[in-house]
């Protein structure tokens, strides 16, 4: 078996020595880490997953059945395991990377990319003061707490956290605050990495009201919970059980306007943590909007 040390007396190459370097201590530091290529990129999928042929899941065993040892799964391949990160393929992509990368939501934390002047402005007057990471543009916020991500949450601003990568660019300055309700606000309100918001505003509430008016707020709340439970705890035949749940929740709240955007993010979310895609989720969805003549 390679060992990280053999890589690291390699010469044949500029720079990666000390991507490999910085990759193996943050490995070990239990941040998951994984290389990037030419334009700061994932590395595209290997043979075996091109065209998305093994559906895009990562290389684990709970998410799905790709066993692809690559690092071709973009944030879903980013490893602690030193083993992996020295491995044939890895070791190939290593000689080609241009930068490393890191999953925040894998090490638990949260990025708040901050692109430009005025969304630093902003996040100085709004946010609470955390770890701050210089980037070629603006910055990032580190907070210790992981979310779902979100693009374009507010103009020059992203959320880096579960299934999302980020560059790594060194520790920063600051200590670290705990992640703060006004950053998962942010996404509440743009659920963008679940998928469209078109499922809710679609489906038209009784005339004169809202709100559900047959159930109460805690009974949809519960609903809600149990719906992702499902999602969560199933083994097998993913993809039916999260058309079925979503079947199930429209088929109770879906005429009445009482699911929001937030709802929908939340099964989206749970379905997309046991391997389903975006796209996936969205058709599971339409499909059982269809089906109920919403």
């Amino acid at each position: 078996m390679t060992q990280p040390t053999d890589i690291l007396r390699e010469r044949r190459y500029d720079g990666t020595n000390e991507y490999l370097r910085t990759a193996l201590g943050l490995a070990a530091s239990g941040i998951p880490i994984l290389p990037l290529r030419a334009g700061k990129v994932p590395f595209g999928n290997c043979r075996r997953c091109r065209d998305n042929a093994c559906g895009g899941r990562p290389n684990m065993k709970s998410l799905g059945p790709c066993a692809c040892p690559g690092p071709c799964h973009a944030w879903a391949a980013a490893t602690t395991d030193p083993d992996v990160i020295s491995s044939g393929p890895w070791r190939r992509a290593w000689l080609r990377a241009s930068a490393v990368a890191y999953h925040p939501g894998g090490a638990g934390l949260t990025v708040v990319d901050l692109d430009n002047a005025d969304a630093i402005a902003w996040a100085r007057e709004n946010l609470p003061a955390t770890q701050i990471v210089p980037t070629s543009r603006g910055e990032h916020w580190l907070y210790l707490g992981a979310m779902q991500s979100a693009n374009a949450v507010r103009p020059g601003v992203d959320i880096k956290s579960t299934m999302a990568y980020a560059r790594w660019l060194g520790f920063g300055t600051g200590t670290m605050a705990y992640l703060p309700d006004a950053v998962r606000a942010l996404a509440v309100s743009k659920p963008a990495p679940v998928g469209p918001a078109l499922p809710v505003g679609t489906a038209p509430a009784p005339a004169g009201s809202g709100q559900c008016r047959h159930r109460t707020p805690a009974f949809l709340e519960r609903g809600i919970a149990m719906a992702e439970q499902r999602i969560t705890g199933a083994s097998e035949a993913v993809h039916t059980t999260v058309y079925r749940t979503f079947l199930a929740v429209l088929s109770t709240h879906g005429r009445c306007g009482c699911l929001t955007d937030a709802h929908v993010a939340r099964l989206f979310t749970a379905a997309q943590a046991k391997g389903e895609t975006a796209r996936h989720c969205t058709d599971a969805w339409t499909n059982a909007r269809t089906r109920l003549g919403l």
